[in-house]
């Protein structure tokens, strides 16, 4: 089936819940009562429908547990919630989500349950969390069908949206466009940071606050068009937000103007897709009048579209003129339109990875300015490496930013503490068994067996967690110690366990542009801090409902102190954006 035909998706899951109870129905009031079906017939729909789910639970609780012995595994702990299908649990979630701090909704869960692997059984569908389906694991797990659905809309044909071989003709495509003499182009990272930091320079001349996350992800999106298609998108150049006038909009702060609404569209889509993953499959009696991300969709196609025809229509006349152009000539836009004519394919897959080259240096460079600002220490002895190294002027090598090891270890502490990603999902293709890996918290039968997951099972794993678990990172796993990343003792457990730290994935779905996204944020924070000695926060300009919440400081962990709202929708962000004072250096 169509993953964008939802509503036809959801009629066949009516269909077959209602389907067996009526035919039982009709077979015993026609062949053993021998009568027609009577209006009193129907009084007894209702409680047969329960009772027909109630059994198919069972029979499927006896069909798990028989393959789970085969396996010689065991059923994952389940959640086990006051009403019928935990919908109280969905309901207890979905409250939370408003105001929670981000993924706290599931730490409570698996605190409650003492373990790190959880089925919550919302609506009797399995939602099995986990750390390990990335890499030995790999064949059993795909992006399957539910997702897809919920992401048709708007990433349709992308990477990020399909399995199998359309994703590694994906991905064999965009390889090429990653090698190091590619990554290594600086002289396009320093077109954008300098136009970035020039504002950034005017605003603090003027004694103005900056929203950081907004400029950054301009200037990735900038930095990203003309690398991936040869296009400057020159969203530096338009209108910024205003400290103290500026609205919150679906993930940061929100501009009145044409770029205002490509950007206010790109991020609501991705927070629909989310809200739509927290209600699971029935999202779409949420949306059966119309599909939400429509309207979104057509917000970016109106961005993406001319850009695509344009493309195709060169392709054409440099065909006709015979002029062929070496693969190191070309830009990822000009590969794309030489491996196929399909206009929507080509917008798809532009469109991924648009959003991964945003979102992941944006939101990086975000935090690590936000820890910049409550941490001067680590501000000022990150540049004095900078100016030690390179000095206040120089554009900084290759070789330079490969050899500044507290650069590194301050983006690696921001990954690890702060991933893009937070949260991920897939489905399991067919029944297996993750091995029992629980160092954290041990079951009250101490029952060492693998946990059993069933074929259609939607797993939802947690790099944040993850990455802030103190049985892998120790008692300060919630501090921010950049100094971790120098000890050896440190990089000896992550190259033993390497799937204890994966912002960028791990495994064949592991991120192609992961150094083309170091090197990135390597190069401006170097270039930021050449220019600017310090950074504040400004709460003040925060807009309303952005700030956290009073409650979190009677909480544990990070939120007890955090002075901004991290938050996510596919990709973590700063609620409201993140407003700071920069103070150029007098060096």
């Amino acid at each position: 089936m169509n993953p964008a035909n939802y509503r036809a998706r959801l009629l066949l899951d009516i269909v077959r819940a209602i389907a067996g109870p009526f035919s039982l129905l009709y077979l015993f009031q026609r062949v053993v009562l021998r009568r027609s079906l009577g209006p009193w017939t129907f009084l007894l729909y209702a409680p047969l429908i329960l009772c027909w789910n109630w059994v198919s639970n069972i029979h499927a609780a006896f069909r798990k547990a028989r393959e789970a012995s085969r396996l010689g595994a065991r059923p994952i702990p389940q959640v086990v919630g006051k009403w019928p299908g935990n919908i109280d649990v969905l309901l207890r979630m979905m409250r939370a989500f408003k105001t929670s701090y981000v993924l706290d909704v599931y730490l409570q869960l698996f605190q409650e349950y003492k373990c790190t692997t959880l089925n919550l059984r919302i609506l009797w569908v399995d939602a099995e969390h986990s750390k390990f389906i990335l890499a030995t694991g790999f064949q059993n797990f795909w992006r399957g069908k539910y997702q897809k659905e919920r992401m048709e809309t708007f990433l349709g044909e992308g990477i990020f949206n399909r399995d199998d071989e359309r994703w590694k003709m994906h991905r064999d495509m965009a390889r090429p466009f990653f090698a190091r003499e590619r990554i290594s182009d600086f002289d396009l990272f320093e077109r954008y940071t300098s136009q970035a930091l020039s504002i950034l320079a005017s605003e603090e001349a003027s004694d103005r606050a900056s929203e950081v996350q907004d400029l950054f992800s301009r200037f990735s999106l900038d930095a990203a068009s003309e690398f991936l298609f040869g296009k400057n998108l020159n969203t530096l150049a338009s209108a910024r937000p205003i400290p103290g006038k500026s609205k919150m909009g679906p993930k940061g702060s929100a501009t009145d103007d044409s770029w205002g609404s490509f950007a206010q569209a790109f991020e609501a889509a991705q927070q629909n897709i989310t809200n739509r993953g927290r209600i699971g499959r029935l999202w779409p009696l949420f949306e059966l009048f119309g599909d939400r991300n429509v309207p979104h969709a057509q917000a970016i196609q109106a961005w993406l579209d001319p850009l695509v025809q344009q493309a195709l229509e060169d392709h054409a006349n440099e065909k006709r003129a015979g002029i062929n152009s070496s693969i190191a000539e070309k830009t990822f836009l000009q590969h794309l339109v030489e491996s196929t004519q399909d206009p929507i394919l080509i917008r798809d897959q532009l469109l991924s990875m648009l959003l991964a080259s945003r979102d992941t240096t944006a939101c990086v460079l975000t935090f690590v300015t936000y820890i910049l600002a409550m941490h001067p220490e680590i501000a000022e002895r990150l540049r004095t490496e900078v100016v030690g190294m390179i000095g206040t002027e120089a554009v900084p090598t290759y070789e330079q930013l490969r050899n500044m090891r507290y650069l590194r270890a301050v983006i690696n502490e921001t990954l690890r503490l702060f991933p893009p990603v937070p949260l991920n999902v897939r489905e399991s293709r067919n029944e297996c068994a993750f091995p029992r890996v629980d160092p954290t918290y041990r079951d009250t039968d101490a029952d060492a067996r693998p946990l059993f997951v069933p074929a259609n099972t939607t797993v939802v794993y947690l790099p944040m967690l993850m990455q802030r678990n103190p049985s892998l990172w120790g008692p300060d796993a919630e501090v921010f110690n950049p100094e971790r990343w120098l000890k050896p003792e440190c990089i000896a457990n992550f190259v033993e366990n390497p799937t204890m730290f994966a912002p960028f994935s791990a495994g064949p779905r592991i991120c192609i542009g992961q150094n083309y996204a170091y090197n990135q944020m390597s190069y401006f924070l170097v270039r930021m801090l050449q220019r600017f000695e310090s950074f504040s926060l400004a709460p003040q300009l925060q807009p309303t409902g952005s700030l956290p919440p009073l409650e979190w400081k009677d909480r544990k962990g990070r939120q007890a102190f955090e002075k901004v709202w991290p938050s996510a929708a596919l990709t973590l962000y700063v609620k409201g954006g993140l407003w700071v004072y920069l103070k150029k250096a007098r060096t």
